[in-house]
C-alpha cells in the first residue's frame, strides 16, 4: 500500500550528461577557482570518484535536541545517504535552523521567515544539484519549502512522521489537543496533580511530530498534496521501519530529481495550490496551513487569497476523521490509506493532471489507491461535516478578513451576540483570565489584542484563548474568543484567528472596549461590532500607538517588512522569486 519508489523507476534514476549538472560549474572547469574547490573536498578525504561526474544532494537537516519531534533524524539523515549512495549520488548534510514549537519563544512563526531565508541562500550558494528537506515540526514544513520555491533547486520533502499513539489508563491520548482538554478539567477542579502528571509522562510517546492533525501533519499532507514528496509520506509514524525505508527512498530520488532536472516552480502551478487547499479543507487541517500556503503560492509568483479558501471551502467536505476535529490519530489515517486513500474519494474535487516530483500526475499517483477503514477517512455521502472544516469571516471588525475552524467550533455558537471583554495583552490575560471576580459570562466575546505579527511579537499561538477559571467551574466549554493570533492545530472551539489589520496598526480591533456587543454570524461569514461608525472614528482618532520594542538584528528586520495575516506573513522583499541560482561571481 506504501510503496514508495515510483513505479516506472528502479530506484536509480536515468543517468544523464554530467556536463550540464549545477555542481559542474563548481568542480568542472579546469581553472584555479575549480582547483581549490576539489582540492578542499580532498582534504576532507574525498576522492574524485566520490562526488566527480555525480549529483551532489544536500540533506538540508533541522535536527536539534531542542526540537523533540525530529529527534530522530540523527538516524534518519544517515538512511538518507544510503538511497543517494545507492542511486549514485554524493550526500552532502547541511544543517539548517532547527525550529521546535514546543521549547521556542515567543513562537517559531518568528523566525519561519528566518529558515526559509536560510534555505534559500544555502541552496544557492552551494554546489548543489538536489535537495531533500528534513523537516516535520511546523514552520519547518512552509519555511524550507518556501526557500526551495525561491532557489528552485530540484527538492524533495522528507516529512518527521507523526509519533505513535499515545495511552494513559484506558484513554488514547493525543498530544496537544488532550493537554488543552485535561489542562481545562485541571483548572476546573477535576482532575488531581497525580493524574495531570500521569498525562504529562503518556502523551508524548515517541519522537514525531503531533499524532492529531496539527499544524505539522497539515503541512506535510499539504506538501504531499503539492507533489513535494514521496507518496504517503505524510502519515508515516516517525519511529516505524517503514520511516527508513521512506529516507531511503527519498535518497534514491533526490539522485533522479536531479538528472531530470525537476524543481519546484517546475511542477507548482495554481491548480496545485488549488488541490493543497482542497486537501487542507478535507482534513479539517490547522488554519496556520491558510497562512503558510499564501506565502509559499507567493514564492512562486502564485497569488490565492483567503477567499479562494473560502469559496473551496463551500464545495470540499471534511472527510478525515481526525482529532481535534473527529476522534482518530494520524497513525490510524496511515493504516487507513493515508492522504492517498483520502484523495482518493475527492477526485472530482482536484486538477488530477497536476505534476509530482515523481514523474505521475497526482491522479496517477492516487489511481489505485485504497480506504482500508472507512470511519477514518469517511465515503464522500458520510462526511465529517458537510463542507470544509475552515470558513473566512469578514465585516468591520476584520476588513481583510480573518479565520474560524467551524468544525472545531460548538454550533451553538456559529450564531452569536455578546458583551466584549478586552485584554490588552497576553500577560493581562494571563494574570487576570482566573480571577474570582472577572466580569464575564458565558455569553461573553473574550478579545485579546496585541497577539499579531508585529503586536506580539511575531504571531504566536495564543488564539485559543483560555475559558476562565470561574466559568470552567460552571460547566462552559467553549465560548466565542478573537485576536489577532494564531492558534496551533491542535487546538479547537469557536476561535477566531488572524484578525487583519492587527490591532497593533490600528486595526479595528484597537478600538474595542470592553462591553461593547460583536455579532458572529458564520452561515454569512460576518464578523461585526455593534458600534456606531461615528463612535468608531472618535476612537481612531484618540487612539496612541503602541511603541515600538524592535531595535535591533532580525527582530527590527522582522518588524519592518513582515506582512500581515491575509498576506502569508511573508517579507514583503521575498515575494516572487529570484531569476538566478547563484552568484556570477567564481
Amino acid at each position: 500500500m506504501t510503496e514508495t519508489t515510483p513505479p516506472h523507476s528502479n530506484g536509480a534514476g536515468t543517468r544523464g550528461d554530467a556536463t550540464q549538472l549545477r555542481s559542474n560549474r563548481w568542480f568542472g572547469p579546469d581553472d584555479l577557482r575549480s582547483f581549490g574547490h576539489r582540492s578542499r573536498l580532498k582534504g576532507m578525504g574525498f576522492d574524485d570518484e566520490d562526488y566527480l561526474g555525480k549529483p551532489v544532494v544536500a540533506i538540508l537537516n533541522t535536527w536539534s535536541d531542542l526540537n523533540t519531534c525530529h529527534s530522530h533524524f540523527k538516524q534518519r539523515v544517515d538512511e538518507i545517504k544510503r538511497g543517494v549512495l545507492q542511486a549514485g549520488g554524493f550526500p552532502v548534510e547541511v544543517p539548517v535552523m532547527s525550529l521546535g514549537e514546543m521549547l521556542m519563544k515567543p513562537t517559531t512563526m518568528l523566525y519561519r521567515n528566518l529558515l526559509a531565508m536560510e534555505t534559500e541562500e544555502v541552496l544557492r550558494c552551494h554546489p548543489i544539484d538536489a535537495a531533500i528537506l528534513m523537516g516535520g515540526c511546523d514552520k519547518t514544513v512552509p519555511a524550507m519549502i518556501m526557500g526551495a520555491i525561491s532557489a528552485d533547486i530540484p527538492s524533495v520533502f522528507f516529512p518527521a512522521g507523526p509519533m505513535l499513539k499515545a495511552y494513559w489508563k484506558d484513554q488514547t491520548l493525543g498530544s496537544g489537543t488532550d493537554a488543552w482538554k485535561y489542562w481545562a478539567e485541571r483548572c476546573a477542579g477535576n482532575l488531581c496533580d497525580s493524574d495531570w502528571k500521569g498525562v504529562e509522562n503518556c502523551i508524548a510517546r515517541s519522537a514525531g511530530t503531533c499524532m492529531t492533525m496539527g499544524t505539522a501533519s497539515t503541512m506535510a499532507c499539504i506538501a504531499e498534496a503539492l507533489g513535494l514528496t514521496l507518496p504517503y509520506a505524510s502519515s508515516i509514524p516517525a519511529v516505524v521501519a517503514e520511516h527508513s525505508r521512506l529516507a531511503v527512498a527519498t535518497g534514491r530520488m533526490a539522485v533522479d530529481l536531479a538528472w531530470r532536472n525537476v524543481t519546484p516552480r517546475s511542477i507548482l502551478t495554481r491548480e496545485s495550490f488549488e488541490n493543497a487547499m482542497a486537501t487542507q479543507l478535507s482534513l479539517s487541517g490547522s488554519t496556520n496551513a491558510i497562512v503558510h500556503m499564501i506565502a509559499m503560492a507567493g514564492r512562486a509568483g502564485i497569488k490565492i487569497t483567503l477567499s479562494d479558501f473560502d469559496a473551496l471551502s463551500e464545495r470540499v467536505p471534511v472527510l478525515a476523521n481526525l482529532r481535534p476535529s473527529g476522534t482518530h490519530l494520524m497513525e490510524d489515517f496511515h493504516q487507513a490509506g493515508g492522504l492517498p486513500g483520502l484523495l482518493s474519494q475527492m477526485r472530482d474535487l482536484l486538477h488530477l493532471n497536476e505534476k509530482t516530483i515523481n514523474g505521475m500526475s497526482i491522479g496517477e499517483q492516487i489511481q489505485n489507491a485504497e480506504v482500508i477503514d472507512f470511519d477514518v477517512i469517511r465515503r464522500r455521502e458520510n462526511p465529517i461535516w458537510p463542507t470544509g472544516g475552515t470558513c473566512v469571516l469578514k465585516g468591520n471588525l476584520s476588513p481583510n478578513g480573518c479565520v474560524l475552524k467551524t468544525v472545531a467550533a460548538d454550533p451553538k455558537l456559529h450564531k452569536h451576540r455578546g458583551p466584549a471583554f478586552v485584554f490588552e495583552n497576553y500577560d493581562e490575560l494571563k494574570k487576570r483570565i482566573n480571577t474570582p471576580d472577572l466580569e464575564v459570562t458565558a455569553e461573553s466575546v473574550i478579545v485579546l489584542r496585541s497577539a499579531g505579527p508585529i503586536g506580539a511579537p511575531g504571531f504566536p499561538e495564543w488564539g485559543m484563548l483560555p475559558i476562565p477559571g470561574k466559568l470552567l467551574k460552571q460547566g462552559v466549554r467553549d465560548m466565542v474568543r478573537i485576536s489577532d493570533a494564531r492558534m496551533s492545530g491542535t487546538s479547537y472551539g469557536t476561535c477566531i484567528l488572524h484578525i487583519s489589520p492587527e490591532s497593533h496598526l490600528g486595526g479595528p480591533l484597537a478600538l474595542v472596549q470592553t462591553g461593547d456587543m460583536i455579532e458572529l454570524d458564520v452561515s454569512r461569514r460576518t464578523l461585526n461590532l455593534l458600534v456606531d461608525e461615528s463612535v468608531l472614528a472618535e476612537r481612531r482618532a484618540a487612539w496612541v500607538p503602541p511603541s515600538r520594542t524592535w531595535e535591533r538584528g532580525y527582530h527590527q528586520l522582522f518588524a519592518s517588512h513582515v506582512t500581515q495575516a491575509h498576506e502569508g506573513c511573508d517579507f514583503d522583499f521575498l515575494h516572487g522569486h529570484s531569476s538566478k541560482q547563484e552568484p556570477d561571481i567564481f
